[in-house]
């Protein structure tokens, strides 16, 4: 006679996800509906002319487009950092491994002061590059700069565990076989690190997306030029207009979720392919 009863690898499995739904709810769930419970007190009119004003509009296309450029180039040099990290040994691996983990520590405000510091034209990066007739503080391209900053560090905390797991024997068969280098990362390395790598690239991204202390002081803020998104929140939100805030808000939330959906997706096939 064998028991009806069903055992769980977990005790209390339900109890669990019920505290796990509720915690779940209290921290994320229900600011998200605030946000749009309160943009959902203008009309339908008065919500698409906020998101669709020009200064909006722009900012929505530096944000998004600067937080996907910075998380792919991110996915590039970060992939060669973990790399290094994990096959090879040289002096001061150790630091740079720890390195690697300082715009987790340090605060975003102190982050952007910094690199205004370094990029501005009279600074000791931004100097040189004057000489060249190159302008970075102050530009999109200082935005581009601070997000790369802020996001590496998630490519290569993602992809280093992974190229740890994976053994060089599989490079070393694949070589034994006639592959050359580019072969070998292309059919063999890429595919195994591919969901590692997309889920660094939308922590990256998401990270950017909703970026402002690293940013503010680096961007210049100049209207249809080097505002981002969060700062027309912030600006929105001193100026008392508190629904148009959050319909800019909603509006970033929906547009994200849309991006990082594309982007689980991909990892999805990705994995699929592996199989």
């Amino acid at each position: 006679m064998t028991s009806s009863r069903r055992f769980h690898v977990l005790p209390g499995f339900g109890l669990s996800l019920g505290f796990t739904l509720a915690y779940l709810s209290l921290i994320v769930l229900i600011p998200l509906s605030a946000v749009f419970l309160k943009s959902a007190t203008l009309t339908a009119t008065q919500f698409i002319e906020v998101i669709t004003a020009p200064r909006v509009v722009a900012s929505f296309k530096l944000s998004f487009g600067a937080s996907l450029a910075a998380a792919a180039i991110n996915a590039v040099f970060g992939l060669m950092l973990a790399w290094c990290l994990v096959r090879y040994r040289f002096p001061g691996k150790r630091l740079i491994d720890a390195l690697v983990d300082l715009p987790f520590a340090l605060p975003t405000a102190v982050a952007g002061i910094a690199l205004t510091a370094l990029y501005a034209p009279n600074g000791w990066i931004g100097a040189r590059l004057a000489e060249y007739g190159i302008k970075v503080a102050f530009t999109p391209t200082g935005i581009l700069i601070a997000l790369i900053f802020i996001g590496l560090p998630f490519i290569v905390r993602t992809v280093q565990p992974i190229l740890d797991d994976l053994e060089p024997e599989l490079e070393e068969a694949a070589a034994s076989l006639g592959a050359h280098r580019w072969q070998t990362v292309r059919q063999v390395v890429l595919p195994l690190l591919a969901p590692a790598l997309l889920t660094g690239f939308a922590l990256a991204f998401a990270r950017a997306v909703g970026e402002y202390g690293s940013v503010i002081f680096i961007a210049g803020n100049m209207p249809l030029v080097s505002e981002i998104a969060p700062l027309m929140i912030v600006t929105r939100l001193e100026q008392y207009d508190y629904a148009g805030a959050t319909a800019i808000a909603a509006a970033m939330l929906v547009i994200s979720f849309l991006l990082l959906l594309a982007i689980n997706v991909l990892q999805g096939w990705s994995k699929k392919g592996k199989r």
